[in-house]
């Protein structure tokens, strides 16, 4: 992953929670538990990602305070972030 830094006075934490599929790259978080993330401030939802760096493609939806946005959002210091993957079914 790439390093943002720590502590420094210009950077932000946001909080994620990964849903379905996306969370078995995370296996010590518990179904829901949000992880704090530090980025550098006005990071963007794509940045985000890349940070946490998925398979590509898995990404399909994010929430950031119950609201969907794009990948150009800028995310503000204290954020909840929900990603979801690409869901199946029929």
């Amino acid at each position: 992953m790439q390093d943002y830094g720590q502590g420094e006075a210009d950077d932000m934490i946001v909080r994620v929670k990964l849903f379905a599929t996306l969370r078995r790259h995370y296996p010590h978080l518990g179904i829901g538990e949000p992880m704090p993330v530090e980025l550098p401030r006005e990071a963007t939802v794509d940045q985000l990602i890349a940070h946490l760096r998925p398979p590509a493609d898995d990404v399909k939806i994010v929430f950031v305070n119950h609201v969907v946005r794009k990948g150009d959002y800028v995310l503000n210091n204290g954020d909840e972030v929900g990603i979801f993957p690409h869901v199946g079914g029929g």
